[in-house]
């Protein structure tokens, strides 16, 4: 990794022969762009797609609409509602027969992740955790009813099953404390009803974030946020809740169906505490280095009132950063309209990228027990390559499109989506946005200017 910070490597440098080197002012991860690299397609068409069953659009996998019952518990999911500011409501703890009014018309539902990253034990064995009054009633009052009580006693067996027990082997009180941690656990999943897109009719027309419609795409965010505020409040020993998405198989995902990631954690991470050190002495830098610096080098693709979008400089992958203008920087805190701003930016994010393309969307914000304020922003990261030796020796990372390479792109795309009506309509573009620096309200020094 490049030192920064001194002033002697900048943030991007060409080369007479074209080659762009990018240094990330907030992790010092170097990057190259050559040229001639970048014209290659960002994704491979699906071949042969096959049509879709007659119960393809609810019973594909797990996730789906249609097995409810094939994930664990369900701590709570997002419905319309017209009475709302916002037009949503959360429902929390809903038992199986109370899920069925809303079956055809909830968005986006919470659940425990069957195999968590950090386990419920990590948090008991390490720390002494215990569950709080309110989540030992919820599980007290599913497992009373009947439907709900064998939907535990499955969620068990399937996880007992998949590390190669047998569940008549497991005494009672392990099977109890597995089914504990499917109440009480800080991995959770937020899962959208739909698995392909209304219209579907092949295997290859998946539902992506780009193709929700904003609204639906808040909802998502919305019940994300809350998720996150929900984690913390519950769980004293993390000082920190990761959420991402990871798109198409490519990325990570191990489904192909819409859903985010939220794993309660007891330390920032190595990155982030760098990062913090680069924040210690500049607190300015998310506006220095990151919006500023962009508007200097035409690298903003878009804005609105509370959120701006630019082609991220230094990563790994081609990068889309979403910056939250807010002075809170808690995402949960945010007000109705800041949070909808958001939602709306990483929408068109993802509709400029297109479902085909695999991609990582990371959250990154202040830490809970972090005394230094950070802006909330995101970053999407289009997973087109493939990480290789070179990169492994030198800690050099090729990148094939350079951040003026994803700028052309996704404002192309972004210009012909707005005017489709498919992403919000009070996105400015390009040569449309403001040129106001310091436009990042998290700075306390900043909120009265």
């Amino acid at each position: 990794m490049a030192l920064f910070g001194s002033g002697l490597i900048p943030p991007l440098t060409t080369m007479s022969d074209g080659t762009l080197k990018q240094v990330s002012p907030f992790s010092g991860t170097e990057v190259w762009t050559v040229p001639g690299r970048g014209n290659r397609p960002l994704f491979r068409p699906a071949l042969n797609p096959v049509p879709l069953g007659e119960h393809a659009h609810t019973q594909t996998c797990a996730f789906c609409s249609g097995r409810p019952l094939d994930t664990p518990p369900e701590k709570s999911r997002i419905v319309p509602d017209p009475s709302q500011p916002d037009g949503w409501r959360i429902d929390y703890g809903l038992l199986p027969r109370e899920q069925e009014s809303t079956q055809n018309s909830y968005a986006f539902r919470r659940v425990p992740n069957l195999f968590e990253i950090v386990p419920f034990r990590y948090w008991e064995e390490n720390y002494g955790y215990m569950v709080d009054d309110e989540t030992r009633e919820r599980k007290r009052r599913y497992l009373a009813d009947e439907t709900g009580r064998a939907h535990v006693d499955s969620i068990v067996e399937t996880r007992l099953r998949a590390s190669g027990q047998e569940p008549e082997e497991v005494s009672e009180s392990e099977k109890a404390k597995l089914a504990t941690a499917y109440f009480a656990g800080g991995h959770d999943i937020i899962i959208g009803r739909r698995h392909y897109l209304d219209q579907a009719t092949h295997d290859n027309q998946i539902l992506s974030s780009g193709l929700l419609s904003p609204d639906e795409h808040y909802a998502m965010t919305r019940l994300t946020v809350d998720s996150i505020r929900d984690l913390y409040e519950r769980n004293r020993y993390a000082p920190y809740v990761v959420a991402f998405q990871n798109w198409l198989a490519p990325a990570g995902a191990s489904f192909e169906h819409l859903h985010k990631q939220l794993v309660a954690i007891d330390e920032r991470g190595v990155q982030s505490e760098l990062e913090i050190e680069r924040l210690r002495r500049n607190p300015n830098m998310y506006n220095e280095w990151a919006v500023d610096y962009s508007g200097y080098h035409n690298l903003i693709i878009a804005e609105n009132e509370h959120a701006v979008m630019l082609a991220g400089v230094g990563h790994r992958y081609p990068t889309i950063g979403i910056y939250s203008k807010s002075a809170q920087p808690y995402p949960w805190l945010l007000s109705i309209e800041e949070l909808r701003s958001m939602s709306d930016l990483m929408h068109a994010a993802h509709a400029a990228t297109g479902p085909e393309v695999p991609a990582n969307e990371e959250w990154h914000y202040q830490p809970i027990d972090l005394d230094m304020p950070m802006p909330w922003r995101v970053n999407l990261k289009w997973r087109v390559s493939n990480l290789a030796g070179f990169e492994g020796v030198t800690k050099i990372y090729i990148n094939t499109l350079s951040p003026t390479d994803v700028r052309d792109r996704v404002v192309s795309a972004l210009y012909q989506l707005r005017d489709a009506g498919q992403v919000s309509a009070g996105i400015r573009i390009a040569m449309e946005c403001t040129t106001e620096r310091n436009m990042l309200r998290y700075n306390p020094l900043l909120k009265d200017r």
